[in-house]
């Protein structure tokens, strides 16, 4: 028996017991990583640099960007060193970092994500009053609102997890630290706090969810009623990389939570970590990418910028 105060570090789950795998991990989780970093740098770039990105639309994809790039910085650089260097600790405080940070940018993840539905319902459904109702003073309003709510859920949680006292060891069930696992190794009977607070935070995630899906719904209502076929296309491409992030966000995280447990296994719940802690963060970029113009445009513009700065600098250095 062990209790929170004589804890300096916890376990993390290995993803494998041979050397062979676990490099096979590292480089596996390495290409994810630098994907990930790529593809939402760029969409960081092209959405500062470009004037004609200087829309809601894009203020908020710039939010969604910079929070994947924090979400996966979380929780893969530190597998991908336990796996190259053979070890399995994370200190207290690295622990208790990962238990803050990833709900809290998961949760803002979602925040914004429901904002952006709400942009697209005024974009389609009232075009004529989406200055008045996004402007630039009502986006960094609703982003503030969206970074302080989820501030305040994270810092809740992590505060309340590590109050409890630990008394079944060290060994997290998961490679990262998150809240249910900590919430594994308390006493017994003492996490009814917590629940408290998760069922609070039930209650914003269920509100997001229903205010999405009313939104979509009078989106599609919209778009079936434009007369041309082009207008609906037109209008349906400017919401289907959105619908399919949100897809992908919330299939991934109501399978990891509300699987039956006669289901649940340290292998697929490593499995379903990944699927909703990692893909969307590498995803994202590439989704928003394939079906809007304007951001190819702005990226290739990037790109290009970058190679042709690269060449003169190149050209320089021989002379």
């Amino acid at each position: 028996m062990s209790n929170s105060s004589s804890i300096t570090e916890f376990l993390l789950l290995p993803f494998a017991d041979t050397r062979e795998l676990q490099l096979l991990h590292f480089a596996l989780f390495l290409g994810i990583y630098l994907a990930a970093l790529l593809g939402n740098g760029l969409i960081l770039t092209a959405v500062a640099c470009d004037h004609r990105l200087h829309t809601p639309m894009y203020f908020f994809l710039l939010n969604l960007a910079l929070l994947d790039l924090g979400c996966i910085s979380t929780t893969v650089p530190k597998a991908m060193a336990n796996s190259l260097w053979n070890t399995r600790a994370i200190s207290y405080s690295g622990c208790a970092a990962q238990v803050f940070l990833f709900p809290f940018l998961m949760s803002e993840d979602y925040f914004i994500l429901t904002v952006m539905a709400y942009d697209r319902y005024v974009a389609i459904c009232q075009p004529l009053h989406y200055g008045s109702l996004l402007g630039s003073r009502a986006c960094a309003h609703m982003a503030a609102a969206a970074w302080a709510t989820a501030f305040l859920n994270a810092l809740l949680h992590t505060a309340n997890t590590f109050s409890l006292p630990l008394c079944q060891g060290n060994a997290v069930d998961q490679f990262f630290c998150e809240i249910p696992q900590i919430l594994k190794l308390s006493c017994s009977n003492s996490y009814l706090r917590e629940v408290a607070l998760l069922i609070l935070s039930g209650f914003l995630f269920w509100g997001c969810f229903v205010f999405i899906v009313l939104s979509y719904v009078q989106i599609f209502k919209a778009v079936l009623r434009i007369p041309s076929q082009l207008g609906r296309h037109k209008a349906f491409s400017t919401c289907l990389p959105h619908l399919a992030v949100v897809s992908l966000f919330i299939s991934t995280g109501l399978f990891s939570y509300l699987k039956p447990l006669s289901l649940s296994s340290p292998s697929l719940n490593v499995v379903v970590a990944v699927l909703y802690s990692v893909m969307p963060p590498a995803m994202n970029p590439l989704i928003y990418s394939m079906r809007n113009q304007e951001l190819k445009d702005a990226l290739k513009k990037v790109i290009s910028w970058t190679f042709f700065r690269s060449d003169k600098l190149f050209l320089f250095l021989q002379k």
